[in-house]
């Protein structure tokens, strides 16, 4: 609780820092005018004082009015006032409220308004103390110019009901305060919480972005251009002692650029791979099948068993980038005689394997490179399974199994 009676608010948003009291300083000043006004009738009409006697309870009323505007304001509104002020406001209007007591017979309904400027200008319990001192001073007044036992007994139970409503209403609006700040500070901690949070998802979304591209580029123009290289190999150890093969190997090297051109647009466009746009994913992988055939002089064998049936854009996706990314790999490494790929089309499976009779590895010592765990990741991404069954001199084995 600040000096001023007002929570801190220290750490909370500029939108979030009005608290009960702060109403708006024009309809404090309305509701203070009207109060005193309302006071001003009351002594005028209902007072049973005489004439100059209401005319100078009339004025101690009045005088309210430059002390509320020379200090009141400052001591009320301000946002940090000088611990004094308040008090010295306060104090100024005790003297006020005694003329008026003594003189009108009356001051009562003006300490509807008093009560909860105690709060605004000091602190919990100061206030506590003046909200005692504000009512008690028409009992003091009523009790020295001894107006008889039905006005004291009154005078007590006024004292007494207002001094406990003020500090009964004003504990209450406090504790309101109290958890209004608590709450507009836990509403700031939580939209910086949800701003870093959306900064951390978009720098996720970043490097997710990246490690995609990456996998595209590795697994669609990065071994285009080593298809090309070999190709390329090929042809010039064949250019002098088999034209025609050279023209072969050459013809290939064409349609493999020209292949991976398509597939660099299709990447910058976000499209579905060329293969797939072309023709249905059985047909994209024998046609990939017999591309490695034809590269590496080798047999190759596809077949498609079970019933086929459309699959999702994403799992097709994964299904083909798993084909080039093993039969890549049959290129680089395996030295195969034969490469046999199959497409399983199973009850709610779907599973594509890739085996070459080659070299083979222990996979164990050897470990994954970047084309395995791209693969993995992306069968992962799908809820599917990767096995990698593999050993020295006896062939790979590929399978990846989606949903």
């Amino acid at each position: 609780m600040a000096a001023s009676g007002r929570p801190v608010t220290s750490g909370v948003t500029a939108a979030s820092r009005t608290d009960a009291w702060d109403g708006g300083d024009r309809r404090w000043h309305a509701y203070f005018a009207v109060v005193l006004a309302g006071m001003l009738v009351l002594v005028q009409v209902t007072g049973s004082a005489s004439g100059p006697a209401r005319l100078i309870a009339s004025a101690a009323l009045v005088a309210m009015v430059p002390w509320y505007l020379l200090l009141g304001r400052r001591a009320l509104y301000a946002s940090e006032p000088p611990g004094w002020i308040g008090a010295a406001y306060l104090g100024g209007l005790l003297p006020l409220l005694a003329v008026t007591e003594a003189f009108g017979g009356t001051d009562t309904f003006i300490l509807l308004a008093l009560g909860p400027q105690c709060f605004m200008a000091l602190s919990y319990r100061r206030a506590i103390a003046a909200v005692v001192v504000v009512n008690a001073v028409p009992l003091v007044v009523s009790l020295t110019l001894d107006r008889g036992g039905t006005a004291a007994i009154q005078a007590v139970a006024i004292a007494i009901l207002g001094t406990a409503f003020c500090i009964a209403f004003g504990t209450w609006i406090i504790k309101i305060i109290d958890q209004s700040a608590e709450r507009a500070h836990l509403i700031a901690q939580l939209e910086a919480t949800r701003a870093e949070l959306a900064e951390a998802n978009h720098e996720a979304g970043i490097l997710a972005e990246r490690d995609r591209l990456a996998g595209e580029i590795h697994d669609t123009i990065a071994q285009g251009f080593t298809s090309i290289v070999m190709l390329a190999q090929a042809a010039e150890a064949a250019i002098d002692d088999d034209r025609d093969r050279a023209r072969k190997q050459l013809d290939l090297i064409g349609r493999t650029a020209r292949e991976n051109l398509d597939e660099a647009r299709s990447l910058v466009a976000g499209l579905v791979p060329v293969p797939l746009a072309r023709a249905s994913l059985a047909d994209a992988l024998a046609r990939l099948t017999g591309r490695a055939g034809e590269e590496l002089g080798v047999r190759t064998e596809f077949a498609v068993r079970g019933s086929p049936r459309p699959l999702g854009t994403g799992t097709e996706v994964v299904l083909l980038r798993v084909g080039q990314e093993a039969l890549s790999n049959v290129r680089k490494h395996a030295r195969a005689r034969l490469v046999q790929v199959m497409l399983s089309y199973c009850d709610e499976r779907v599973r594509l394997e890739v085996t070459d009779d080659g070299a083979g590895f222990d996979p164990v010592l050897t470990g994954e490179g970047y084309g395995l765990r791209g693969m993995r990741a992306r069968v992962g991404e799908v809820g599917g399974e990767l096995a990698v069954r593999s050993a020295p001199g006896a062939g790979t084995t590929v399978s990846a199994e989606l949903p």
